[in-house]
Protein backbone atom coordinates (compact mmCIF):
# COMPACT_ATOMS: atom_id res chain seq x y z
CA UNK A 1 0.00 0.00 0.00
CA UNK A 2 2.79 2.40 0.86
CA UNK A 3 4.62 1.53 -2.30
CA UNK A 4 1.51 2.33 -4.42
CA UNK A 5 1.16 5.72 -2.73
CA UNK A 6 4.73 6.54 -3.57
CA UNK A 7 4.24 5.63 -7.25
CA UNK A 8 1.05 7.76 -7.42
CA UNK A 9 2.83 10.69 -5.91
CA UNK A 10 5.73 10.38 -8.42
CA UNK A 11 3.30 10.25 -11.35
CA UNK A 12 1.51 13.36 -10.14
CA UNK A 13 4.78 15.26 -9.74
CA UNK A 14 5.81 14.28 -13.30
CA UNK A 15 2.85 16.07 -14.89
CA UNK A 16 3.93 19.63 -13.93
CA UNK A 17 7.42 18.90 -15.26
CA UNK A 18 6.03 17.75 -18.63
CA UNK A 19 3.70 20.73 -18.75
CA UNK A 20 6.60 23.08 -18.04
CA UNK A 21 8.63 21.43 -20.79
CA UNK A 22 5.81 21.88 -23.29
CA UNK A 23 5.33 25.52 -22.33
CA UNK A 24 9.06 26.16 -22.64
CA UNK A 25 9.11 24.57 -26.09
CA UNK A 26 6.20 26.71 -27.25
CA UNK A 27 7.84 29.86 -25.96
CA UNK A 28 11.10 28.94 -27.71
CA UNK A 29 9.30 28.24 -30.99
CA UNK A 30 7.47 31.56 -30.74
CA UNK A 31 10.71 33.44 -30.18
CA UNK A 32 12.31 31.63 -33.16
CA UNK A 33 9.40 32.50 -35.44
CA UNK A 34 9.48 36.15 -34.40
CA UNK A 35 13.23 36.42 -34.99
CA UNK A 36 12.94 34.61 -38.33
CA UNK A 37 10.18 36.98 -39.46
CA UNK A 38 12.26 39.99 -38.55
CA UNK A 39 15.21 38.56 -40.50
CA UNK A 40 13.09 37.84 -43.57
CA UNK A 41 11.87 41.43 -43.60
CA UNK A 42 15.43 42.73 -43.70
CA UNK A 43 16.65 40.04 -46.13
CA UNK A 44 14.07 39.20 -48.84
CA UNK A 45 13.59 35.51 -49.42
CA UNK A 46 14.31 35.82 -53.11
CA UNK A 47 17.87 36.97 -52.63
CA UNK A 48 18.39 34.53 -49.77
CA UNK A 49 17.31 31.53 -51.82
CA UNK A 50 19.17 32.81 -54.86
CA UNK A 51 22.39 32.97 -52.87
CA UNK A 52 21.79 29.49 -51.53
CA UNK A 53 21.08 27.79 -54.84
CA UNK A 54 23.39 29.77 -57.13
CA UNK A 55 26.19 30.72 -54.80
CA UNK A 56 27.71 34.11 -54.18
CA UNK A 57 30.17 34.31 -57.06
CA UNK A 58 29.34 34.05 -60.76
CA UNK A 59 32.79 34.60 -62.06
CA UNK A 60 32.29 34.44 -65.81
CA UNK A 61 29.58 37.04 -66.15
CA UNK A 62 28.23 40.37 -65.06
CA UNK A 63 26.25 38.86 -62.19
CA UNK A 64 27.93 41.13 -59.67
CA UNK A 65 27.00 44.28 -61.55
CA UNK A 66 24.11 46.37 -60.36
CA UNK A 67 22.67 48.63 -63.05
CA UNK A 68 20.94 51.63 -61.53
CA UNK A 69 17.43 52.32 -62.83
CA UNK A 70 18.56 55.63 -64.27
CA UNK A 71 21.21 53.95 -66.41
CA UNK A 72 24.00 55.74 -64.58
CA UNK A 73 27.40 54.57 -63.44
CA UNK A 74 28.14 50.97 -62.53
CA UNK A 75 31.15 50.59 -60.32
CA UNK A 76 31.44 46.92 -59.36
CA UNK A 77 33.55 44.93 -61.81
CA UNK A 78 35.50 42.97 -59.23
CA UNK A 79 34.05 39.69 -60.42
CA UNK A 80 34.21 40.42 -64.14
CA UNK A 81 36.26 38.06 -66.29
CA UNK A 82 38.61 36.81 -63.59
CA UNK A 83 38.16 33.14 -64.37
CA UNK A 84 41.20 30.97 -64.87
CA UNK A 85 40.36 30.50 -68.55
CA UNK A 86 40.31 34.22 -69.16
CA UNK A 87 43.60 34.91 -67.38
CA UNK A 88 45.56 33.18 -70.13
CA UNK A 89 44.16 35.59 -72.73
CA UNK A 90 45.04 38.86 -71.03
CA UNK A 91 48.18 40.32 -72.63
CA UNK A 92 51.13 40.60 -70.23
CA UNK A 93 51.95 43.93 -68.73
CA UNK A 94 55.20 45.71 -69.45
CA UNK A 95 56.65 44.52 -66.13
CA UNK A 96 55.92 40.94 -67.01
CA UNK A 97 52.80 40.58 -64.88
CA UNK A 98 49.32 39.77 -66.04
CA UNK A 99 46.70 42.45 -66.36
CA UNK A 100 44.19 40.11 -64.79
CA UNK A 101 46.24 40.03 -61.62
CA UNK A 102 46.04 43.78 -61.15
CA UNK A 103 42.44 44.46 -62.10
CA UNK A 104 41.04 47.56 -60.44
CA UNK A 105 37.38 48.45 -60.16
CA UNK A 106 37.01 51.24 -62.71
CA UNK A 107 33.92 53.31 -63.26
CA UNK A 108 31.84 51.78 -66.01
CA UNK A 109 29.63 53.69 -68.38
CA UNK A 110 26.34 52.10 -69.32
CA UNK A 111 24.24 52.78 -72.37
CA UNK A 112 20.86 51.10 -72.19
CA UNK A 113 18.50 49.93 -74.91
CA UNK A 114 14.89 49.67 -73.87
CA UNK A 115 12.44 47.04 -75.05
CA UNK A 116 10.06 49.68 -76.36
CA UNK A 117 11.45 50.60 -79.77
CA UNK A 118 9.31 53.71 -79.98
CA UNK A 119 10.09 55.14 -76.56
CA UNK A 120 11.80 58.45 -76.05
CA UNK A 121 13.80 58.84 -72.84
CA UNK A 122 12.60 61.45 -70.44
CA UNK A 123 14.80 64.45 -70.10
CA UNK A 124 15.94 64.48 -73.73
CA UNK A 125 14.99 66.86 -76.49
CA UNK A 126 14.60 64.12 -79.05
CA UNK A 127 11.94 64.80 -81.64
CA UNK A 128 9.58 62.16 -82.92
CA UNK A 129 10.96 60.67 -86.12
CA UNK A 130 8.71 58.96 -88.61
CA UNK A 131 10.00 56.07 -90.69
CA UNK A 132 11.02 57.33 -94.12
CA UNK A 133 9.76 55.82 -97.31
CA UNK A 134 12.19 53.39 -98.87
CA UNK A 135 12.81 53.52 -102.57
CA UNK A 136 14.34 50.60 -104.39
CA UNK A 137 16.04 52.81 -106.96
CA UNK A 138 19.70 53.50 -106.26
CA UNK A 139 22.66 54.52 -108.37
CA UNK A 140 25.09 51.71 -108.98
CA UNK A 141 28.73 52.16 -108.09
CA UNK A 142 30.72 51.32 -111.24
CA UNK A 143 33.88 50.67 -109.25
CA UNK A 144 32.50 47.84 -107.13
CA UNK A 145 34.81 44.88 -107.32
CA UNK A 146 33.44 41.35 -107.60
CA UNK A 147 36.75 39.62 -107.13
CA UNK A 148 35.76 38.21 -103.76
CA UNK A 149 33.06 36.08 -105.35
CA UNK A 150 35.66 33.78 -106.81
CA UNK A 151 39.00 34.42 -105.13
CA UNK A 152 39.59 35.60 -101.57
CA UNK A 153 42.36 38.09 -101.09
CA UNK A 154 45.30 36.81 -99.05
CA UNK A 155 44.98 37.62 -95.37
CA UNK A 156 46.59 40.87 -94.40
CA UNK A 157 47.02 42.08 -98.00
CA UNK A 158 45.56 45.41 -99.05
CA UNK A 159 43.39 45.14 -102.11
CA UNK A 160 42.16 47.86 -104.43
CA UNK A 161 40.87 50.94 -102.66
CA UNK A 162 38.67 52.11 -105.50
CA UNK A 163 35.52 53.83 -104.36
CA UNK A 164 33.13 51.20 -103.04
CA UNK A 165 35.48 48.22 -103.03
CA UNK A 166 35.03 47.84 -99.31
CA UNK A 167 31.27 47.58 -99.56
CA UNK A 168 30.17 45.44 -102.46
CA UNK A 169 26.82 47.10 -101.81
CA UNK A 170 24.85 50.13 -102.83
CA UNK A 171 22.34 51.76 -100.55
CA UNK A 172 19.31 53.78 -101.64
CA UNK A 173 20.26 57.40 -102.09
CA UNK A 174 16.85 58.74 -101.16
CA UNK A 175 16.39 56.71 -98.01
CA UNK A 176 16.33 59.21 -95.17
CA UNK A 177 19.61 58.18 -93.65
CA UNK A 178 20.53 61.33 -91.84
CA UNK A 179 17.84 62.23 -89.32
CA UNK A 180 20.14 63.71 -86.76
CA UNK A 181 18.65 64.81 -83.46
CA UNK A 182 20.44 66.25 -80.49
CA UNK A 183 24.13 66.73 -79.82
CA UNK A 184 26.93 64.69 -78.37
CA UNK A 185 26.79 64.05 -74.65
CA UNK A 186 28.44 61.71 -72.20
CA UNK A 187 27.07 58.11 -72.26
CA UNK A 188 27.42 57.78 -68.51
CA UNK A 189 24.79 60.46 -67.89
CA UNK A 190 22.20 59.57 -70.52
CA UNK A 191 20.10 56.51 -71.15
CA UNK A 192 19.58 55.14 -74.64
CA UNK A 193 16.31 53.81 -75.90
CA UNK A 194 15.74 52.45 -79.37
CA UNK A 195 13.79 54.40 -81.97
CA UNK A 196 13.94 51.73 -84.64
CA UNK A 197 10.55 50.23 -85.53
CA UNK A 198 11.25 46.63 -84.58
CA UNK A 199 7.70 45.81 -83.53
CA UNK A 200 7.56 43.74 -80.34
CA UNK A 201 10.97 42.36 -81.26
CA UNK A 202 9.37 39.02 -82.10
CA UNK A 203 12.57 37.98 -83.80
CA UNK A 204 14.41 37.68 -80.50
CA UNK A 205 11.85 35.20 -79.23
CA UNK A 206 10.68 33.14 -82.19
CA UNK A 207 12.67 29.97 -82.64
CA UNK A 208 15.07 30.84 -79.86
CA UNK A 209 14.33 27.82 -77.70
CA UNK A 210 14.98 29.88 -74.57
CA UNK A 211 12.69 32.90 -74.79
CA UNK A 212 12.82 33.44 -71.02
CA UNK A 213 16.33 34.83 -71.39
CA UNK A 214 16.48 37.53 -74.07
CA UNK A 215 20.04 38.10 -75.21
CA UNK A 216 19.21 41.00 -77.49
CA UNK A 217 18.01 43.78 -75.17
CA UNK A 218 20.37 45.33 -72.68
CA UNK A 219 23.18 47.82 -72.25
CA UNK A 220 26.55 48.59 -73.77
CA UNK A 221 28.93 48.56 -70.80
CA UNK A 222 32.41 50.02 -70.90
CA UNK A 223 34.96 47.45 -69.71
CA UNK A 224 38.57 48.52 -69.25
CA UNK A 225 39.70 44.89 -69.48
CA UNK A 226 39.67 45.32 -73.25
CA UNK A 227 39.41 42.85 -76.15
CA UNK A 228 40.75 39.31 -76.27
CA UNK A 229 43.18 40.11 -79.09
CA UNK A 230 44.83 43.08 -80.76
CA UNK A 231 45.26 44.04 -84.38
CA UNK A 232 48.89 42.91 -84.04
CA UNK A 233 48.10 39.47 -82.59
CA UNK A 234 45.86 38.27 -85.44
CA UNK A 235 47.53 37.44 -88.78
CA UNK A 236 44.25 36.85 -90.66
CA UNK A 237 42.74 40.27 -90.12
CA UNK A 238 41.71 41.95 -93.38
CA UNK A 239 43.60 45.22 -93.70
CA UNK A 240 40.49 47.29 -94.31
CA UNK A 241 39.15 46.26 -90.88
CA UNK A 242 42.52 46.85 -89.17
CA UNK A 243 41.50 50.26 -87.82
CA UNK A 244 44.41 50.68 -85.40
CA UNK A 245 46.89 49.53 -88.04
CA UNK A 246 45.36 52.06 -90.42
CA UNK A 247 45.94 54.92 -88.00
CA UNK A 248 42.65 55.37 -86.17
CA UNK A 249 43.62 57.54 -83.17
CA UNK A 250 40.95 56.46 -80.63
CA UNK A 251 40.50 52.99 -79.06
CA UNK A 252 37.47 53.23 -76.75
CA UNK A 253 35.29 51.48 -79.31
CA UNK A 254 37.19 48.25 -78.53
CA UNK A 255 36.10 48.19 -74.88
CA UNK A 256 32.31 48.34 -74.95
CA UNK A 257 30.73 44.99 -74.03
CA UNK A 258 27.12 43.87 -74.37
CA UNK A 259 25.19 43.14 -71.15
CA UNK A 260 21.70 41.64 -71.64
CA UNK A 261 18.99 42.87 -69.28
CA UNK A 262 17.94 39.67 -67.56
CA UNK A 263 20.83 37.28 -68.12
CA UNK A 264 24.57 37.33 -68.67
CA UNK A 265 26.69 37.06 -71.78
CA UNK A 266 30.07 35.61 -70.73
CA UNK A 267 33.28 36.72 -72.35
CA UNK A 268 34.30 34.42 -75.15
CA UNK A 269 36.32 31.53 -73.78
CA UNK A 270 38.38 30.13 -76.71
CA UNK A 271 39.33 26.91 -74.93
CA UNK A 272 35.76 26.16 -73.92
CA UNK A 273 34.52 27.00 -77.41
CA UNK A 274 36.94 24.56 -79.03
CA UNK A 275 35.83 21.94 -76.52
CA UNK A 276 32.16 22.60 -77.33
CA UNK A 277 33.00 22.22 -81.01
CA UNK A 278 35.18 19.13 -80.60
CA UNK A 279 35.05 17.11 -83.80
CA UNK A 280 32.63 19.60 -85.35
CA UNK A 281 32.62 22.15 -88.18
CA UNK A 282 31.36 25.73 -88.00
CA UNK A 283 30.67 27.43 -91.32
CA UNK A 284 30.24 31.15 -91.96
CA UNK A 285 28.33 31.54 -95.20
CA UNK A 286 27.46 34.80 -96.94
CA UNK A 287 28.92 38.14 -97.92
CA UNK A 288 31.84 40.29 -96.77
CA UNK A 289 30.15 40.87 -93.40
CA UNK A 290 30.28 37.09 -92.92
CA UNK A 291 34.01 37.32 -93.64
CA UNK A 292 34.25 40.07 -91.02
CA UNK A 293 32.64 37.82 -88.40
CA UNK A 294 34.62 34.74 -89.39
CA UNK A 295 37.92 36.63 -89.08
CA UNK A 296 36.84 37.86 -85.65
CA UNK A 297 36.27 34.25 -84.59
CA UNK A 298 39.68 33.21 -85.91
CA UNK A 299 41.41 36.14 -84.21
CA UNK A 300 39.96 35.09 -80.85
CA UNK A 301 40.78 31.40 -81.27
CA UNK A 302 44.26 32.21 -82.59
CA UNK A 303 45.23 33.41 -79.12
CA UNK A 304 45.15 29.85 -77.76
CA UNK A 305 45.98 27.77 -80.83
CA UNK A 306 47.34 28.44 -84.30
CA UNK A 307 45.15 26.57 -86.82
CA UNK A 308 46.25 24.84 -89.99
CA UNK A 309 45.01 26.49 -93.19
CA UNK A 310 43.42 23.78 -95.33
CA UNK A 311 41.37 26.08 -97.54
CA UNK A 312 41.09 26.68 -101.25
CA UNK A 313 39.42 29.18 -103.56
CA UNK A 314 35.99 27.63 -103.06
CA UNK A 315 36.12 27.36 -99.29
CA UNK A 316 38.39 28.78 -96.60
CA UNK A 317 39.08 26.16 -93.93
CA UNK A 318 41.01 26.48 -90.67
CA UNK A 319 41.64 23.32 -88.67
CA UNK A 320 42.29 23.33 -84.90
CA UNK A 321 44.11 20.11 -84.20
CA UNK A 322 43.64 20.01 -80.41
CA UNK A 323 39.90 19.34 -80.75
CA UNK A 324 39.58 18.50 -84.47
CA UNK A 325 37.48 21.64 -84.92
CA UNK A 326 37.08 23.20 -88.35
CA UNK A 327 36.14 26.83 -89.04
CA UNK A 328 34.91 27.35 -92.60
CA UNK A 329 33.93 30.31 -94.73
CA UNK A 330 32.12 30.14 -98.07
CA UNK A 331 31.36 33.21 -100.17
CA UNK A 332 27.74 33.53 -101.30
CA UNK A 333 26.56 37.03 -102.17
CA UNK A 334 22.81 36.41 -102.06
CA UNK A 335 22.55 32.84 -100.66
CA UNK A 336 20.28 31.90 -103.58
CA UNK A 337 21.10 30.59 -107.04
CA UNK A 338 22.72 33.19 -109.30
CA UNK A 339 23.51 33.13 -112.99
CA UNK A 340 24.71 35.70 -115.54
CA UNK A 341 23.48 33.75 -118.57
CA UNK A 342 20.75 35.37 -120.67
CA UNK A 343 17.23 34.56 -119.49
CA UNK A 344 14.07 35.62 -121.34
CA UNK A 345 14.34 39.41 -121.75
CA UNK A 346 17.21 39.75 -119.22
CA UNK A 347 20.54 40.14 -121.04
CA UNK A 348 23.77 38.23 -120.55
CA UNK A 349 26.05 39.65 -117.88
CA UNK A 350 23.25 40.81 -115.61
CA UNK A 351 23.11 38.96 -112.29
CA UNK A 352 19.90 36.95 -112.20
CA UNK A 353 18.69 35.62 -108.86
CA UNK A 354 16.44 32.57 -108.71
CA UNK A 355 14.74 33.49 -105.45
CA UNK A 356 13.20 30.03 -105.02
CA UNK A 357 16.45 28.07 -105.36
CA UNK A 358 19.29 27.98 -102.78
CA UNK A 359 22.87 28.63 -103.82
CA UNK A 360 24.27 25.27 -104.87
CA UNK A 361 27.81 26.57 -104.26
CA UNK A 362 27.47 25.83 -100.55
CA UNK A 363 24.43 23.55 -100.41
CA UNK A 364 26.53 20.59 -101.54
CA UNK A 365 28.66 20.96 -98.39
CA UNK A 366 25.77 21.40 -95.93
CA UNK A 367 25.76 17.78 -94.63
CA UNK A 368 29.37 18.28 -93.46
CA UNK A 369 28.49 21.23 -91.20
CA UNK A 370 27.39 21.08 -87.58
CA UNK A 371 26.80 24.82 -87.17
CA UNK A 372 26.08 27.35 -89.92
CA UNK A 373 26.09 31.13 -89.44
CA UNK A 374 24.36 32.95 -92.29
CA UNK A 375 24.94 36.55 -93.38
CA UNK A 376 23.14 38.29 -96.23
CA UNK A 377 21.14 41.32 -97.28
CA UNK A 378 23.43 44.10 -98.43
CA UNK A 379 23.93 42.71 -101.92
CA UNK A 380 20.21 43.12 -102.59
CA UNK A 381 20.89 46.81 -103.18
CA UNK A 382 23.00 45.87 -106.22
CA UNK A 383 22.00 45.62 -109.87
CA UNK A 384 20.17 42.34 -110.50
CA UNK A 385 17.03 40.67 -111.84
CA UNK A 386 14.65 38.57 -109.74
CA UNK A 387 13.29 35.28 -111.03
CA UNK A 388 10.53 33.35 -109.28
CA UNK A 389 8.80 30.23 -110.63
CA UNK A 390 10.96 30.55 -113.74
CA UNK A 391 9.60 34.01 -114.51
CA UNK A 392 11.28 37.42 -114.28
CA UNK A 393 9.19 39.38 -111.80
CA UNK A 394 11.42 42.27 -110.83
CA UNK A 395 14.79 43.93 -110.84
CA UNK A 396 17.06 46.25 -108.92
CA UNK A 397 18.76 49.08 -110.84
CA UNK A 398 17.61 47.32 -113.98
CA UNK A 399 14.33 47.10 -115.88
CA UNK A 400 13.84 47.13 -119.66
CA UNK A 401 10.96 49.61 -119.93
CA UNK A 402 7.77 50.82 -118.29
CA UNK A 403 5.61 48.53 -120.43
CA UNK A 404 6.51 45.65 -118.13
CA UNK A 405 5.38 45.58 -114.51
CA UNK A 406 8.14 45.36 -111.93
CA UNK A 407 6.38 43.19 -109.34
CA UNK A 408 9.21 42.50 -106.87
CA UNK A 409 11.56 45.10 -105.42
CA UNK A 410 14.82 44.41 -103.63
CA UNK A 411 13.45 44.25 -100.09
CA UNK A 412 10.70 41.83 -101.12
CA UNK A 413 13.30 39.75 -102.93
CA UNK A 414 15.44 39.63 -99.79
CA UNK A 415 12.55 38.34 -97.71
CA UNK A 416 11.81 35.61 -100.23
CA UNK A 417 15.48 34.60 -100.37
CA UNK A 418 15.63 34.23 -96.57
CA UNK A 419 12.61 31.94 -96.55
CA UNK A 420 14.05 29.93 -99.45
CA UNK A 421 17.45 29.23 -97.96
CA UNK A 422 16.18 28.51 -94.45
CA UNK A 423 13.46 26.20 -95.75
CA UNK A 424 16.09 24.37 -97.80
CA UNK A 425 18.21 23.84 -94.69
CA UNK A 426 15.22 22.94 -92.53
CA UNK A 427 14.06 20.27 -94.96
CA UNK A 428 17.44 18.96 -96.13
CA UNK A 429 17.43 15.16 -95.74
CA UNK A 430 21.07 15.00 -94.64
CA UNK A 431 21.43 18.12 -92.51
CA UNK A 432 20.85 17.92 -88.76
CA UNK A 433 22.93 20.90 -87.64
CA UNK A 434 22.26 24.23 -85.97
CA UNK A 435 21.62 27.22 -88.26
CA UNK A 436 22.19 30.67 -86.77
CA UNK A 437 20.78 33.54 -88.82
CA UNK A 438 22.58 36.74 -87.89
CA UNK A 439 20.10 39.54 -88.46
CA UNK A 440 20.71 42.46 -90.81
CA UNK A 441 23.86 44.36 -89.89
CA UNK A 442 23.14 48.11 -89.75
CA UNK A 443 25.34 50.62 -91.49
CA UNK A 444 25.80 54.14 -90.13
CA UNK A 445 26.14 56.49 -93.08
CA UNK A 446 24.84 59.87 -91.96
CA UNK A 447 24.15 62.78 -94.25
CA UNK A 448 23.83 60.53 -97.29
CA UNK A 449 24.71 57.09 -98.62
CA UNK A 450 28.22 55.75 -99.19
CA UNK A 451 28.45 57.53 -102.55
CA UNK A 452 26.49 60.70 -101.73
CA UNK A 453 28.47 62.17 -98.86
CA UNK A 454 27.46 59.76 -96.09
CA UNK A 455 29.84 59.65 -93.15
CA UNK A 456 30.55 58.10 -89.75
CA UNK A 457 33.71 60.13 -89.17
CA UNK A 458 34.38 61.16 -85.60
CA UNK A 459 32.13 58.64 -83.84
CA UNK A 460 34.05 57.40 -80.81
CA UNK A 461 31.32 56.08 -78.45
CA UNK A 462 28.04 54.20 -78.78
CA UNK A 463 25.21 56.48 -79.83
CA UNK A 464 22.85 58.06 -77.35
CA UNK A 465 19.11 58.02 -77.92
CA UNK A 466 19.39 61.65 -78.92
CA UNK A 467 21.91 60.69 -81.61
CA UNK A 468 20.08 57.75 -83.20
CA UNK A 469 19.73 58.04 -86.95
CA UNK A 470 16.67 56.28 -88.30
CA UNK A 471 17.66 54.07 -91.22
CA UNK A 472 14.57 53.09 -93.17
CA UNK A 473 16.43 50.61 -95.37
CA UNK A 474 17.86 48.76 -92.36
CA UNK A 475 14.47 48.60 -90.65
CA UNK A 476 12.55 47.24 -93.61
CA UNK A 477 15.27 44.73 -94.47
CA UNK A 478 15.20 43.52 -90.87
CA UNK A 479 11.42 43.18 -91.04
CA UNK A 480 11.55 41.12 -94.24
CA UNK A 481 14.28 38.92 -92.77
CA UNK A 482 12.23 38.21 -89.64
CA UNK A 483 9.17 37.35 -91.73
CA UNK A 484 11.22 35.02 -93.92
CA UNK A 485 12.68 33.34 -90.85
CA UNK A 486 9.25 32.83 -89.26
CA UNK A 487 7.80 31.40 -92.47
CA UNK A 488 10.69 28.95 -92.85
CA UNK A 489 10.39 27.92 -89.22
CA UNK A 490 6.90 26.59 -89.90
CA UNK A 491 8.17 24.41 -92.76
CA UNK A 492 11.06 22.60 -91.10
CA UNK A 493 10.83 18.82 -91.27
CA UNK A 494 14.31 17.53 -90.42
CA UNK A 495 16.22 17.41 -87.15
CA UNK A 496 18.07 20.66 -87.74
CA UNK A 497 17.44 23.78 -85.65
CA UNK A 498 16.98 27.41 -86.70
CA UNK A 499 18.00 30.27 -84.42
CA UNK A 500 17.72 34.00 -85.12
CA UNK A 501 20.56 36.02 -83.60
CA UNK A 502 18.90 39.43 -83.62
CA UNK A 503 21.69 42.00 -83.39
CA UNK A 504 20.09 44.75 -85.50
CA UNK A 505 18.61 46.92 -82.76
CA UNK A 506 21.54 46.66 -80.37
CA UNK A 507 24.06 47.43 -83.10
CA UNK A 508 22.14 50.43 -84.34
CA UNK A 509 23.90 52.21 -81.46
CA UNK A 510 27.43 51.23 -82.53
CA UNK A 511 28.13 53.96 -85.07
CA UNK A 512 31.58 54.16 -83.49
CA UNK A 513 32.59 50.64 -84.51
CA UNK A 514 33.19 51.12 -88.24
CA UNK A 515 36.52 51.85 -89.95
CA UNK A 516 35.20 55.14 -91.34
CA UNK A 517 38.07 56.76 -93.26
CA UNK A 518 40.63 54.43 -91.61
CA UNK A 519 40.34 51.70 -94.22
CA UNK A 520 43.89 51.92 -95.56
CA UNK A 521 47.39 52.14 -94.06
CA UNK A 522 48.24 54.85 -96.60
CA UNK A 523 49.91 57.60 -94.52
CA UNK A 524 48.62 60.24 -96.97
CA UNK A 525 44.96 59.23 -96.82
CA UNK A 526 42.38 61.92 -96.11
CA UNK A 527 40.60 61.41 -92.78
CA UNK A 528 38.85 64.75 -92.28
CA UNK A 529 36.30 66.78 -94.18
CA UNK A 530 37.54 69.22 -96.79
CA UNK A 531 37.00 72.97 -96.66
CA UNK A 532 33.55 72.54 -98.19
CA UNK A 533 32.54 70.01 -95.52
CA UNK A 534 32.70 66.99 -97.81
CA UNK A 535 33.75 63.81 -95.93
CA UNK A 536 36.50 61.52 -97.18
CA UNK A 537 35.64 58.08 -98.66
CA UNK A 538 34.91 55.70 -95.82
CA UNK A 539 33.50 52.39 -94.67
CA UNK A 540 30.50 52.67 -92.34
CA UNK A 541 29.25 49.12 -92.92
CA UNK A 542 32.01 46.70 -91.91
CA UNK A 543 33.40 46.59 -88.37
CA UNK A 544 36.79 47.37 -86.87
CA UNK A 545 38.72 44.47 -85.39
CA UNK A 546 38.93 44.22 -82.48
CA UNK A 547 35.58 45.86 -82.00
CA UNK A 548 31.82 45.35 -81.76
CA UNK A 549 31.87 42.45 -84.22
CA UNK A 550 33.50 40.30 -81.53
CA UNK A 551 30.21 40.45 -79.63
CA UNK A 552 28.56 38.51 -82.44
CA UNK A 553 30.82 35.57 -81.70
CA UNK A 554 30.13 35.82 -77.97
CA UNK A 555 26.46 35.44 -78.90
CA UNK A 556 27.26 32.56 -81.27
CA UNK A 557 29.14 30.75 -78.51
CA UNK A 558 26.29 31.25 -76.04
CA UNK A 559 23.73 29.92 -78.53
CA UNK A 560 25.93 26.89 -79.24
CA UNK A 561 26.53 26.31 -75.53
CA UNK A 562 22.81 26.33 -74.81
CA UNK A 563 22.14 23.87 -77.61
CA UNK A 564 24.89 21.45 -76.61
CA UNK A 565 24.82 21.84 -72.83
CA UNK A 566 21.20 22.88 -72.28
CA UNK A 567 19.85 25.52 -69.97
CA UNK A 568 19.34 29.24 -70.47
CA UNK A 569 21.97 30.92 -68.35
CA UNK A 570 25.77 30.75 -68.34
CA UNK A 571 25.70 28.87 -65.02
CA UNK A 572 23.25 26.24 -66.26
Amino acid sequence: MKQGSTEGHSAKSAYPKRLALIVASLVGLTVFLVLTSLFMVSQPIGSTLSGYFYGVSRSENFGSMSVPPDGGMVKDLTKLNLTEGDRTLVPPLENGGSASETVSTPDVNVVEISKNPHSTPQGTNEKLVSQPEVSVTVSENPAVSKSEETVDQPAGKLGSLNEGDFHNTSLPTNVTNSVQTGKDSTPSTDVLSSVSPLEDNISSKVGSGYSDCDLYHGQWVYDETGPLYTNNSCPVLTQMQNCQGNGRPDKEYENWRWKPEHCDLPRFDPKKFLELMRGKTLAFIGDSVARNQMESMLCILWQVEVPKNRGNKRMQRYYFKSTSTMIVRIWSSWLVHRTSEPFDFAPEGLDKLHLDAPDEIFMEFVPQFDVIVLSSGHWFAKRSAYILNNEILGGQLWWPDSSRQNKINNVEAFGISVETILTSLGTHPNYTGLTIVRSFSPDHYEGGAWNTGGSCTGKVKPALASEIVVNGFTNIMHEKQVNGFNNALKKTTNKSKLRLMDITEAFSYRHDGHPGPYRSPDPNKVTTRDKDGKPPPQDCLHWCMPGPVDTWNELVMEIIRREYEGGTGPDS
